[in-house]
């Protein structure tokens, strides 16, 4: 009776938020960016590998199989391609990058950078060839190819908090919602970037790289949610999230470990933890019945404290990326 209450309570509230923000939701509803990269037609009239029919490992195997010369032919030829597809040696990758990008990310590895829409980015810090252990950071709203120092910082953040022994993928690649409109509180978003990021761990697999621990902020958790199931992840971390579309980690059909943060003073606490009629994202990943590792993060602040220096919670998803805790 008292979870039907809640339902009924919690139906009435995203009713009301739905209501009194519909004309600003509906005039700021996002598009999320799906598909081959732009230039595919392009490629694919060349005859190489379609993007969107070949599997990761499938472009892995085909890059492999290129004397050096002709990789960079390709770089050249189809940069805005090369750079974003997923199965392609990071260091090709940033070259071409770095010929569409211009000065822009100048010094920065650059694993994928997509014009369309808000735009998009995935920035790497360390060497994803020879690191023992990877990162990968999924933000949360209002983060762009135009607005990605927060994500940035976290990633940085954790980098360091592993004495650089970890290398981190900070990883704007979907679409995000903007603010706490009727975007953030429905799945569409998260759906199509559940599919970029299965492929993206999928890339990281098919170069040899190691498991990522993957890091979810706020609606990022809705990502990983979705896509947990697919993931090739050793990890799952989320924080600060409303939810990750599932009632317990059993629902979440993976075999990575999964563990939540959320700090005292974090407003996603006020957020109903509770799916209805497509809206809201499921039970709080922090509570003791969900059956996530829970992360210590009373010290803490605010929503986006979580990787703030000197604070447990920075030192426990270092040592999670690490594989120092059990």
């Amino acid at each position: 009776m008292r979870r039907y209450t809640r339902t009924l309570v919690a139906a009435a509230i995203v009713t009301t938020v739905v209501a009194g923000t519909a004309g600003w939701a509906s005039g700021h509803a996002q598009q999320p960016v799906t598909g081959a990269p732009v230039g595919a037609e392009a490629w694919r009239a060349d005859g190489l590998p379609d993007p969107e029919r070949t599997s990761a490992a499938g472009i892995a195997a085909f890059f492999e199989g290129l004397s050096p010369a002709r990789q960079r032919e390709l770089v050249r030829a189809h940069p805005s391609v090369v750079g974003n597809l997923d199965g392609v040696p990071p260091r090709l990758r940033y070259e071409a990058n770095a010929r569409t990008l211009g000065g822009e990310h100048a010094d920065q590895q650059v694993l994928a950078s997509d014009p369309r829409g808000r735009g998009q980015v995935a920035l790497v810090y360390g060497d994803l060839d020879t690191a023992e252990h990877v990162a990968v950071v999924v933000p949360g709203s209002d983060i762009d190819a135009g607005n990605v120092r927060p994500l940035t910082d976290m990633a940085e953040s954790l980098r360091r908090a592993t004495h650089g022994r970890t290398a981190v993928v900070a990883w704007a690649g979907y679409t995000t919602p903007l603010g706490v409109g009727v975007d953030a509180a429905t799945g569409e978003l998260a759906e199509a970037g559940a599919e970029r990021l299965t492929r993206l761990t999928d890339g990281l697999a098919a170069v040899g790289a190691p498991a990522p621990s993957v890091f979810c902020h706020s609606y990022g958790s809705v990502v990983c949610g979705l896509a947990a199931d697919r993931l090739k992840a050793k990890d799952l971390v989320v924080f600060g999230s409303p939810g990750m579309r599932a009632a317990n980690v059993g629902e979440l059909n993976t075999s990575a470990r999964v563990w939540a943060a959320k700090d005292p003073s974090d407003w996603i606490d006020r957020i109903p933890n509770v799916e209805f009629a497509g809206l809201g994202h499921g039970e709080d990943p922090t509570d003791p019945a969900f059956g996530a590792r829970r992360v210590p993060a009373d010290d803490a602040r605010g929503h986006n404290g979580y990787f703030a220096p000197g604070t447990q919670s920075l030192r426990t998803f270092a040592a999670i990326a690490q594989g120092d805790v059990r």
